[in-house]
């Protein structure tokens, strides 16, 4: 599984890092590109809701198979598709499968963790970081190289095809049925909200670091481009290196445990990242951040798939849906506030906020593991 959230990660990144090469081959105005992120999102949501049925009738493997030989094709095609209505309706339809994918990998994974017996969720969100990083090396490598948009895409295309077709070969079949016969429709308790109102403050605050963090650095701590862009990758470098731990460190202390120390590690990163007058700290903060961030929501997946209620593709689709609306809110929301308030008491509220996460009471699914 680790493998799929990589592919995925590194299709979704590949067409996030080549956003200002796309906008500008379809001369797209800021207003008509940000319909497009728009109906990314909104048909990314739409399918998260459909998931949980689908997977209960078919299993993930057959659903991972599909969305994992679509989600090249339309990358490609973002490269070729003649004019701005044709590039919108492929990012609409690469929102859909990008949603469906999401969902059908985490429940999948949540499947293998049980079957297993042992923390694999950190693991494979690490992946996804990783994706991240390499398709902004790559894309960076190939840009200076000389490489045109049109032959990076199909390429990346191509070879996320074969990658695809590969893995679908030995995708496990989790996620198909309901266990107990409990109905798909099920499952709405009050834990289920608990866990999805946490991984959406989490993910509000991943928002804000990603889309506000070199922002603030460059307007309040008046760093270069340069600094303040090295905020975002220390974001995620952090992230990446706490993914790839915390599986190990999950068996040795415990979900409870690793789950407040992330986030009260993460809230004094953010806290460091905001109040420090340097910039060169507040890098360091960011890093800092990251990595107390980075087991939250792989812990909060896990903890969900033991809810019970309904199928783990239910449970798994629905938290999806929470933090898929957490990473879309956050920049939004500290661009309003900040409008308001500024923006760095804005981002000051962040790490409150982590803090809150870190002392809410943890429904006994998570206390339990």
């Amino acid at each position: 599984m680790t493998a799929v959230f990589f592919v995925n990660g590194l299709t979704l990144s590949t067409d996030i890092v080549r956003a200002p090469s796309l906008k500008e081959a379809y001369h797209l105005s800021a207003g008509w590109f940000g319909c497009t992120g728009l109906l990314f999102a909104v048909a990314a949501l739409a399918c998260m809701q459909v998931v949980g049925p689908l997977t209960a009738r078919v299993g993930t493997r057959a659903v991972l198979r599909v969305t994992l030989a679509v989600m090249p094709v339309l990358l490609a095609g973002l490269a070729v598709v003649p004019g701005a209505w044709g590039f919108a309706v492929l990012t609409t339809l690469l929102g859909a499968a990008h949603g469906t994918t999401d969902a059908a990998m985490n429940t999948s994974a949540v499947a293998v963790e049980r079957r297993a017996g042992r923390p694999v969720l950190n693991g494979c969100h690490a992946a996804w970081s990783v994706s991240a990083v390499v398709a902004s090396l790559s894309t960076a490598a190939l840009i200076q190289a000389g490489v045109s948009l049109t032959a990076h895409l199909v390429g990346a295309g191509v070879l996320l095809l074969v990658a695809g077709a590969v893995l679908g070969a030995r995708l496990p079949d989790d996620g198909r049925g309901v266990p107990g016969g409990a109905p798909e429709r099920a499952g709405w308790s009050r834990p289920l909200v608990l866990l999805g109102l946490t991984a959406t403050a989490v993910m509000i605050c991943e928002g804000g670091a990603l889309g506000w963090g070199g922002i603030f650095l460059h307007e309040e701590r008046h760093a270069t481009l340069g600094l303040a862009a090295a905020a975002i990758t220390a974001y995620t470098g952090g992230q990446s290196a706490g993914r790839l731990v915390g599986d190990r460190l999950t068996v040795r202390w415990g979900a409870t445990t690793l789950f407040r120390l992330g986030a009260v590690l993460a809230a004094g990163g953010f806290a460091g990242a905001v109040l420090a007058p340097h910039p060169v700290v507040a890098v360091i903060g960011f890093a800092v951040a990251g990595s107390g961030s980075s087991v939250l929501v792989p812990l909060t997946y896990s903890a969900v798939g033991r809810l019970g209620g309904a199928s783990e593709a239910a449970l798994v689709s629905r938290l999806t849906t929470f933090t898929y609306t957490g990473i879309l809110l956050g920049p939004a929301l500290i661009g309003w506030s900040a409008g308001r308030l500024g923006l760095a008491a804005t981002m000051a509220a962040l790490p409150v906020l982590l803090l809150l996460v870190a002392a809410a009471p943890r429904p006994r699914q998570l206390v339990s593991s």
